[in-house]
Order: C-alpha cells, then sequence, then structure tokens
C-alpha cells in the first residue's frame, strides 16, 4: 500500500514550491472557466462549478483567487475554448496511465503528451487502451485528526457513500459513484467537514508494482505531464517502491 498512499502523495503535493502550487491553481482556473461556460457562473445552479471549487478549496486555493477566476472566467466565454482530450498509454512494465486535458491546440497537446511518454520509458497507446482498468469514482480524502472512525463512517454512508475507508493510516478516504459525488460531499460540508482532496477521478482497479530505476523513469513522465499546461490530471496504477521518495 506504501507505494500508492494516498497520504503520501497529498504530503507530496502540499509540500511543492509556491511556483507548483501556481501551476496548479492555473490548471484549476482553466477547469473553473470551462464549469462556467457549460453552465453559468451561479453556485446555485451549477453544480459542476460547486465541485470544481471544493476540488481548489481542497488544493488550498485562496477564496480571493477562486472567486477572481470565476469573474474572470465570465468576461471570457467568447475567447476562450478549451477542449477536453484524454490520451491513454503505458510506462515502464506495463504501467497504465491516463491522461486528461484541456487544451486549445490538441496538435501541440497531443505532441507534448507523446514526448513525455517516450521520455519516459513508455508509449502512447490507443483510445480505451488501459481505461477498462480504472473505474470512475467521486473520491473525497479526509483528515482523521481525532475524528471518531464509526461515526465518520456512519455519516458518510448515511450522505450515501458507495464505500467508506479507514485502512491509511492518517486518513479516511469516502468513495461515491460519479454521480453522487456532489451530493455526498455538501452532506458532509454541512457537518462541518473539510477534505484533503476533493474530485471525480478514474481509480485503478489493481496496481503494477515497478523497482527503482524504474520508478525514476516513470517519474520523469510524470514530472513532464505534471510540466505541461495542457495536462489537467494524471492517472495511474504504478505502485512505486517502498520508501520512494519523488
Amino acid at each position: 500500500m506504501s507505494g500508492h498512499s494516498k497520504w503520501h502523495n497529498i504530503q507530496a503535493k502540499k509540500g511543492k514550491t509556491d511556483a507548483a502550487r501556481g501551476k496548479v491553481f492555473t490548471k484549476l482556473g482553466k477547469e473553473i472557466v470551462v464549469a462556467v461556460k457549460n453552465g453559468g457562473a451561479s453556485t446555485d445552479t451549477n453544480a459542476k462549478l460547486r465541485d470544481v471549487i471544493a476540488k481548489a478549496k481542497a488544493a488550498n486555493m485562496p477564496n480571493d483567487t477562486i472567486a477572481k477566476a470565476i469573474k474572470k472566467a465570465s468576461g471570457e466565454l467568447s475567447s476562450v475554448n478549451y477542449e477536453n482530450i484524454v490520451y491513454e498509454g503505458y510506462g515502464p512494465s506495463g504501467v497504465a496511465v491516463i491522461v486528461e486535458t484541456l487544451t486549445d491546440n490538441k496538435n501541440r497537446s497531443a505532441g507534448n503528451v507523446r514526448s513525455a511518454f517516450t521520455k519516459g520509458g513508455g508509449n502512447m497507446g490507443t483510445s480505451g487502451c488501459v481505461a477498462f482498468m480504472f473505474q470512475e469514482k467521486g473520491e473525497l480524502i479526509i483528515e482523521k485528526g481525532d475524528r471518531d472512525e464509526e461515526e465518520m463512517m456512519m455519516l458518510a454512508l448515511d450522505a450515501g457513500a458507495e464505500d467508506f475507508s479507514a485502512d491509511e493510516e492518517e486518513v479516511f478516504v469516502v468513495t461515491t459513484l460519479p454521480e453522487d459525488f456532489g451530493t455526498v460531499r455538501e452532506a458532509l460540508e454541512a457537518e462541518g467537514i473539510e477534505f484533503l482532496e476533493a474530485a471525480v477521478k478514474m481509480i485503478p482497479d489493481t496496481y503494477t508494482a515497478i523497482n527503482e530505476d524504474e520508478a525514476k523513469k516513470f517519474q520523469k513522465m510524470l514530472n513532464l505531464l505534471d510540466e505541461d499546461d495542457d495536462v489537467q490530471e494524471v492517472y495511474h496504477n504504478a505502485e512505486f517502491p517502498e520508501g520512494w521518495d519523488e
């Protein structure tokens, strides 16, 4: 489990430099633009926008930055046209990789993603080549702190969660069906619960263990994808070696 620990991943994200956090905020801003364009700037009527805002808050995006992004998105509707394109492929040892992009230039994003796969010792595949290894789920990560496990589980399940896990040392993991994500999230928020992560994502059914040499190559791929402004999310089923540090 340590090779794909949610707590470890969250700690790594929280420890990023200001510049890296700024890049995360820029990507979240693009998601806000798309949400506003598709459903309007009102959180009362735009459920997708509410979900993106929750995701942004979990990433420690300041409230005034979120508000500015919504205002900016409202004024950019005619000039910005992002297309959602998903790429699939393989990393070292056949690790399954899904890359979600929001781009205004699909030729650019395709070339950059393909290059990242190649430089990381992998190769891009055809649409659907690895998607069947993942399930789309809503996932809410909550820091345990001094919360009672049984009480937290009952809150989550009563709210409509599909599953609840306390297996990891520092966090509770609440899983939902994609269509129930907003309802469950809002019910838990109403109880004063804050999230370390809150998003609908692709969760692998199984994991593929990689050794240290493969991990170095794969980390290079992940870094290149992370640096690409068109890339919003990267999902994979790699299990890194025990004690691996990015």
